[in-house]
């Protein structure tokens, strides 16, 4: 009987920790994207003015979503706070969905579809970290 409940507790206690792995890994991995993401908006880096000009939208727009994706950033790894957190995971998702949307509409694919792809792999990612997050941030 005690090897029975040697490896009930073994395993019990395995898949708790590999939850928790997978949850922070995940999590980390959008939450790096989306403040690099957040940065290079604000700084007005890279691409990101041609990317948002051919979209039709004002530049304005890139202070607004590098703020918001910072905060949400921010957010997710902060200890506490279900329900910020919650509303962080929705925030990102519409920000994601709707940059891919955006670019669908205005025929902007770019290479090999990476201007869909990249925006709903994040919203993937961003589902994911809210599906795996712990019971002790459900409230």
């Amino acid at each position: 009987m005690s090897k029975s409940f040697g490896t009930e507790t073994a395993l019990g206690a395995a898949r708790p920790r590999g939850n928790m792995t997978a949850y922070w890994s995940v999590t980390l991995l959008l939450a790096a994207a989306v403040m690099v993401s957040g940065i290079g908006q604000l700084m007005q880096y890279g691409g990101n003015i041609e990317l948002v000009t051919s979209l039709g939208y004002p530049l304005y727009v890139l202070t607004i979503l590098g703020i918001w994706k910072v905060l949400g950033a921010i957010a997710l790894v902060v200890p506490g706070f279900p329900r910020l957190k919650e509303w962080a995971h929705a925030g990102i998702f519409f920000l994601m969905t709707g940059a891919a949307l955006s670019h669908a509409f205005a025929n902007d694919y770019g290479d090999y579809g990476f201007h869909l792809i990249l925006p709903l792999f994040y919203a993937a990612l961003n589902i994911a970290s809210w599906g795996l997050r712990p019971k002790s941030r459900i409230r």
